[in-house]
C-alpha cells in the first residue's frame, strides 16, 4: 500500500534554488515536488525562442539535480501532457497525488499565483505560501516602507536598502561620503568606439539543452528569435562561472560605460546576470558581496561597483515592490492612454532606424538587450509612438 502524499511542493520555473525553504525537510517517502512546462507561459505573453529555451533548459537541469539528490519529482514535460496553463497542470497533479497540503514559495507573477490558488480551492486542498527569501525585502516590508511616502522614489529606497544590509557603508554613512556616482557613470565611447572588449565565455549546449532547443523549434516555430547562438548559463554551476567572469573581466569598466551603446556589440561591459538571478540560479546577496569584495580588494573602482549594486538592491527590488503593492490593478493602468499596436518590425528588426534595428536584431539573436537599449531605444520609441 502506497504512503499518502503529505506535501505536494510546487516549484515554479523561476524558483530553481535547492536551498528553497519549501524543499527543506523534504521526505521522499511522503512528499512530492511538482514542476510543469506549459505552453501558455510562452504564448500568454508572446515570448522569443531564446527566452523560452532558457527557462526550459534551466528547469530540466534543476529537475535532474533534484532527482540526483533523491527528491521524488513529478515533472510534466512540454508535449507530454494536454495542459496549456500551470493551473490546469497543477489541478491534474493534485488529482493524481491527493496531497494533504500544497506548499510553494510566493509566485513572482500575480497571474500564476491566482491560478495556483484557484486550483487548490477547487480541489479543496490547503495551500501554504511562504515568503521568498531570495529577495532582500519582503512584500510586506516594502509596503510598510512605501506607506511613509506620498510619492515613491527609488533613490530613497536604495539608500534605505544600503543601510539595512550594510552594503558599501562606513557606519551609517556611505563609503567615500557619496550615495551614487552617476556623474562618473555616463561615459560615451566617442567616435572610435570601445577598446578591446573581454570575450564572452561560451557555454556550449549539453544534451539537455540540445533537446530543449529541438522542442522549442517544434512547439514554438512561429515565435520570434533564433536559437543558433544560444549559450546562456542554465545551471547553478554555469551561473556562478558567469558571475566570476563578470567580476573579473567586466565589472572594473562597467560603471563608466554602463549607459553607452555601440553598433554590433551586444555585451560590452554588462553583467548579463539578470536571467540567472531571476530564475534563482544566483542569489542577489552573493552577487552584491562579490562586487563589494572586488572594490575592497582594489580590483574594481567604487563608481563601477556602486553603479552595479544600485541595479541589484535598488532597481531590482524597488520595481518588484512597486509591482506587488499595486497589483492587480497595475496591469490595467494606462495613464497615457496608449492604444496603438507596436510596428510589425518590432518582431523582425526590419527598420532603417539604426539604433532600433541594432537593438531588435540583437534581441532576436541572443534574447538579450542591456538596460539602456531597453529603456532608451525600444522602450522610449514605443512610449513616444
Amino acid at each position: 500500500m502506497s504512503v499518502p502524499v503529505r506535501h505536494l511542493i510546487v516549484v515554479l520555473g523561476d524558483q530553481l534554488d535547492q536551498n528553497s525553504p519549501v524543499l527543506q525537510g523534504f521526505d521522499p517517502e511522503q512528499d512530492v515536488a511538482f514542476m510543469a512546462e506549459v505552453s501558455g507561459e510562452s504564448t500568454r505573453v508572446w515570448s522569443s525562442k531564446p527566452r523560452t529555451a532558457f527557462f526550459l533548459s534551466a528547469m530540466r537541469h534543476f529537475a535532474a539535480d533534484l532527482r540526483e539528490s533523491g527528491c521524488r519529482l513529478d515533472y510534466q514535460q512540454l508535449g507530454t501532457h494536454p495542459h496549456d496553463s500551470f493551473g490546469e497542470a497543477l489541478a491534474a497533479a493534485i488529482h493524481r497525488h491527493q496531497p494533504k497540503l500544497v506548499m510553494m514559495l510566493e509566485a513572482g507573477e500575480w497571474g500564476i499565483g491566482r491560478e495556483i490558488r484557484e486550483a487548490c480551492e477547487k480541489a479543496g486542498v490547503m495551500l501554504d505560501v511562504r515568503d521568498d527569501p531570495h529577495f532582500l525585502i519582503t512584500r510586506d516590508k516594502f509596503a510598510e516602507w512605501a506607506s511613509g511616502y506620498k510619492q515613491l522614489r527609488m533613490e530613497f529606497f536604495y539608500r534605505m536598502m544600503r543601510k539595512r544590509h550594510d552594503v558599501l557603508m562606513e557606519g551609517d554613512q556611505p563609503v567615500a561620503g557619496r550615495w551614487n556616482f552617476d556623474t562618473e557613470n555616463r561615459g560615451s565611447f566617442g567616435k572610435t568606439g570601445p577598446a578591446t572588449l573581454p570575450l564572452r565565455e561560451d557555454i556550449p549546449p549539453d544534451p539537455i539543452t540540445r533537446e530543449v532547443l529541438d522542442d522549442v523549434e517544434r512547439h514554438f516555430a512561429g515565435h520570434p528569435g533564433t536559437l543558433a547562438s544560444f549559450d546562456w548559463p542554465v545551471s547553478r554551476a554555469q551561473a556562478l562561472q558567469a558571475l566570476h567572469d563578470f567580476i573579473a573581466q567586466r565589472l572594473p569598466h562597467f560603471g563608466r560605460w554602463q549607459d553607452a551603446m555601440w553598433p554590433g556589440q551586444p555585451w560590452l561591459y554588462h553583467a548579463q546576470l539578470a536571467a540567472a538571478l531571476n530564475l534563482k540560479l544566483l542569489n542577489p546577496r552573493e552577487v552584491v558581496q562579490a562586487a563589494e569584495a572586488a572594490w575592497r580588494a582594489g580590483t574594481a573602482p567604487l563608481p563601477a561597483v556602486e553603479g552595479f549594486v544600485r541595479q541589484i538592491i535598488g532597481w531590482r527590488e524597488y520595481v518588484r515592490g512597486v509591482y506587488w503593492t499595486r497589483m492587480p490593478a497595475y496591469a490595467e493602468s494606462n495613464a497615457l492612454q496608449a492604444r496603438e499596436p507596436l510596428p510589425a518590425w518590432y518582431w523582425t528588426g526590419a527598420t532603417d532606424m539604426a539604433c532600433l534595428h541594432d537593438t531588435i536584431e540583437q534581441t532576436l539573436k541572443h534574447g538579450y538587450a542591456h538596460h539602456i537599449q531597453r529603456l532608451m531605444v525600444t522602450g522610449l520609441f514605443a512610449l513616444l509612438l
